[in-house]
């Protein structure tokens, strides 16, 4: 059995394999596709393949919509030439359940897949052909937050982009370069009106994607490739649109024990690849269950029936609270608390920890009892709904393969929003922060895990951040097992506003959250002994 249009004919086989196959002609909505789309998607990796696809596949199967969507890969050329030719552009997506079972489908509703490569002539322009139809009515991207990033720490432009401004927009390379270049093409051909939608998991990340685009047009307004009109036209939110998102699914590398039973139960070639980008990806995409998208609904030519996909629409100031709701609260602090202290007590699965009683401890802590003082209710979700759900149905399902290391990616990029807003929060309404416990030991957590040494006394590597060697220079002369080592090296990061959004010593916890990381240091079991003793 293999997984393409002419495989997929045999409906019986994949059928008693519990896989649902599209009730939709694919080819024939590609085909209708391809004349005039309406949806263009930016980011052709794993959330999009199997939460965004999903959204269009349904409203397919439903008899809502007759096009799919138009995937455009900005970054990484190999997923096209990997994973999407040799499999007809379909996905099967493969939904992990708490209670162990899976529910499988295959996505048939990603249309054509295009590089969005300049120098690749028919690629190029056959992306100018798509953004001169009147009516293309959406572009949505997950490309990540970096995705949107021009300048450098330094406040430069990055090299890459530097060389785009110069070149202009017949030559553009980075993702911006290329959505201004494609933007200009669709001004040219008649001023037509479009919705740019970021869907990545960042705050504002709206407001990110239109302030880089419009960057980009500007400096090259400035070096004379663009005129003042084009920049007028993409900063008129009613000709073109940047709406602010806010989307939640974890959606975890491709498992090695997902594409085995594929294989033994005979769907051929199903084994995770990992690109020359390192980009872990396969045929299938396996996800958890839940899953949440809203979007402000400011969309100038019209768009998809999304809401009937269970898509939130609503305005900017709601979107802005269920992100907040999300990051500051009831998700992602209690990810990062999980992921640090999962490094530090030697585990290698989120779901374990939440067997561990004082790490769930420390979790229920974090969300619904400091944080939900301080939240923001946006009205259409509830924040004692949503943590619930996290913390009982999500983080504890042992059939999520996502690692502590994982998500312990750029914590230094993250820690300003998902502790410092809460802290923040606090100081605004009590005077100081220092009716908190839980949120303090994890933040101690993380300062104490940049040592790179476990509770165990072994050395580990640490996951990938920026910040990594300005913060472990910072630490230098501190050793684990040595709290006599420690003659307040962590200040300069604590009081740092930068990181945290907040001077933590002028919020009243500095000193706090030094003598907990003085604790973790003391020897073996030094780093669980000083969780008992905060969470007792």
């Amino acid at each position: 059995m293999k997984l393409t249009l002419e495989g997929i004919q045999n409906k019986e086989q994949w059928e008693a394999l519990g896989v649902k196959l599209p009730s939709y002609d694919v080819k024939a909505v590609a085909e209708e596709t391809k004349k005039s789309p309406v949806w263009v998607h930016f980011g052709a990796g794993n959330i999009f393949r199997i939460f965004i696809g999903g959204i269009a596949d349904t409203l397919l199967n439903e008899g809502i919509a007759q096009k799919g969507i138009t995937c455009v890969e900005t970054f990484d050329f190999d997923v096209v030439d990997k994973i999407y030719k040799p499999y007809d552009n379909l996905v099967l997506a493969v939904t992990l359940k708490a209670d162990g079972t899976t529910d499988k489908k295959v996505v048939g509703s990603l249309t054509e897949a295009i590089k969005a490569q300049s120098s690749d002539e028919a690629s190029w322009n056959r992306l100018k052909e798509i953004f001169r139809n009147p009516g293309l009515q959406m572009i949505s991207f997950t490309i990540t937050e970096k995705g949107y990033a021009l300048k450098g720490a330094d406040g430069n432009y990055f090299s890459f982009i530097q060389a785009d401004l110069e070149n202009g927009p017949e030559k553009a390379g980075s993702a911006m370069a290329v959505v201004c270049s494609l933007l200009n093409e669709r001004f040219k051909a008649g001023k037509y009106p479009l919705a740019v939608v970021s869907m990545d998991n960042c705050s504002h990340n709206g407001e990110k994607l239109k302030t880089s685009v419009v960057t980009m047009a500007r400096e090259w307004q400035a070096r004379g490739f663009v005129d003042e009109e084009f920049v007028n036209y993409i900063t008129d939110e009613d000709q073109v649109s940047f709406p602010w998102t806010m989307i939640d699914k974890i959606t975890p590398r491709p498992a090695e024990s997902i594409a085995k039973e594929l294989e033994e139960k005979g769907v051929e070639d199903m084994a995770p690849v990992i690109t020359s980008k390192k980009t872990y990806i396969a045929p299938f995409v396996n996800a958890e269950g839940p899953q949440y998208l809203v979007i402000e609904d400011h969309f100038p030519n019209g768009r998809p029936a999304l809401e009937k996909a269970g898509v939130y629409m609503t305005d900017r100031d709601t979107v802005n609270k269920v992100e907040r709701m999300k990051v500051t609260t009831c998700l992602n602090p209690l990810h990062t608390a999980l992921a640090v202290y999962g490094c530090l007590l030697g585990y290698d699965l989120i779901a374990d920890e939440m067997k561990d009683e004082v790490l769930a401890k420390l979790v229920d802590r974090i969300g619904p009892v400091e944080g939900m003082p301080v939240v923001v209710n946006p009205g259409i979700l509830s924040p004692e709904d949503f943590v619930h759900e996290v913390i009982h149905d999500r983080l504890p399902n042992p059939f999520m393969p996502d690692t502590p290391q994982r998500i312990a990616c750029d914590t230094s990029q993250k820690v300003g929003i998902r502790y410092g807003e809460t802290i923040k929060s606090y100081v605004a309404k009590y005077g100081d922060a220092r009716k908190l416990t839980a949120i303090p030991l994890a933040i101690a957590g993380w300062c104490r895990y940049l040592l790179g040494v476990d509770d165990k006394g072994q050395t580990f590597e640490l996951s990938p951040d920026p910040m990594i060697p300005e913060l472990k220079k910072a630490l230098e002369g501190v050793e684990a097992g040595k709290p006599e080592s420690y003659h307040g090296q962590l200040k300069g990061i604590l009081s740092n506003a930068n990181i945290f959004g907040i001077d933590l010593y002028e919020a009243g916890i500095g000193e706090r959250i030094e003598e907990m990381f003085r604790e973790e240091l003391a020897g073996p079991g030094a780093v669980r002994a000083a969780l008992e003793k905060y969470l007792a």
